[in-house]
């Protein structure tokens, strides 16, 4: 098992916050961005979530930000893991770099669309437990949970699409004209800001769920790295994208036989969101588009880690060209080629 710590330096600070305990130690396989692995020690099985070693963009792995968001969150009706402690830099680093640890979760995580395994109406239950789980997260007021200054609020898109094409110009990768041609198309088609703030996860997708062991609820949503205040339909867009990608293409759906799976359409998945959700405005081609446009951005961050030689996941050279095609995608929605 590959590992960028001394586990004896891990082992070391359990003992001297929890006393006495044996330690097991496994990484966990999958994930592009912060390194994570369960950690048992005593009676506590937890999951420790680090970041990664060498040089990273500006504001990017942000571990701190992960925790402060579970923290604030736990007391509140959105599923996410128990909090057990932020370990940042203090002259005593025995990680090498910042981590926390959190409770973890049993239950089921579905990274296949397709939902394999399952029957009919509980792929339809998944989807719509992902529905219901992310309107709960858009029904927090954020300043209600200590949480008022975690971004600024407002011109959410403006902001964003500014940040995600200034980490593009800075990315050392070849350059891919059609997310260039995106990120022109984007600030052109950019919708009046309706003042509408909630906290954006960033990465709200099946992946980043825990369900139920039996039930298609969701029990805890992981990986809050991206998280800020931001607007609801970023997340909702960014939810989209399955009907808009293949399997190939991080685990869509598009070109399945979703009505002989069971899978809602994404019309029925947009409607049962906005039946559990506080009122907003409707999804638009744009939001879509910009989700899109971010995904692809985080995958050129990834192949930068991997000319690096600092990426996280062992497939993560595999994935790096997905940049490409999230950019296709993201022309054809906007040339009208597909509908959405």
């Amino acid at each position: 098992m590959r590992m960028d710590f001394d586990p004896v330096r891990l082992e070391d600070f359990l003992r001297a916050h929890f006393g006495n305990g044996q330690m097991s130690l496994e990484r966990i396989v999958g994930g592009q961005s912060n390194p994570t692995y369960f950690v048992n020690y005593g009676g506590r099985r937890m999951v420790l979530r680090k970041k990664p070693p060498g040089p990273i963009l500006r504001g990017a792995h942000a571990v701190d930000r992960e925790y402060r968001v579970i923290e604030a969150l736990a007391a509140s009706d959105v599923p996410v893991p128990r909090p057990v402690l932020y370990h940042d830099h203090d002259g005593d680093e025995p990680l090498g770099t910042p981590f926390y640890l959190m409770q973890r979760l049993d239950g089921r995580v579905f990274h296949d669309g397709a939902l394999p395994g399952l029957a009919r109406d509980e792929r339809r239950g998944v989807y719509f437990g992902m529905a219901e789980a992310l309107a709960k997260l858009h029904a927090v007021r954020p300043e209600e949970i200590g949480l008022g200054d975690y971004g600024r609020p407002g011109n959410y898109f403006e902001r964003q699409i500014a940040r995600w094409t200034r980490q593009l110009q800075e990315s050392p990768s070849a350059r891919i004209a059609a997310l260039e041609a995106v990120a022109e198309w984007l600030p052109r088609n950019l919708p009046p800001d309706d003042g509408h703030v909630s906290i954006a996860h960033g990465d709200f997708r099946l992946g980043n769920l825990i369900f139920d062991p039996e039930r298609p609820e969701v029990i805890g949503i992981l990986d809050w790295e991206l998280s800020t205040l931001g607007h609801p339909l970023a997340d909702l867009g960014f939810c989209s994208m399955p009907w808009h990608s293949s399997p190939d293409e991080y685990g869509g759906i598009l070109g399945l036989d979703q009505a002989a799976l069971g899978i809602p359409t994404q019309r029925e998945f947009l409607d049962h969101y906005f039946a559990h959700a506080v009122p907003t405005a409707p999804l638009q081609r744009f939001h879509l588009v910009f989700a899109m446009f971010r995904f692809a951005v985080i995958f050129v961050g990834i192949a930068d880690r991997v000319l690096a030689g600092s990426a996280v996941a062992a497939d993560a050279a595999d994935v790096a060209p997905l940049a490409g095609r999230f950019a296709a995608r993201a022309m054809e929605v906007i040339d009208g080629a597909r509908p959405w």
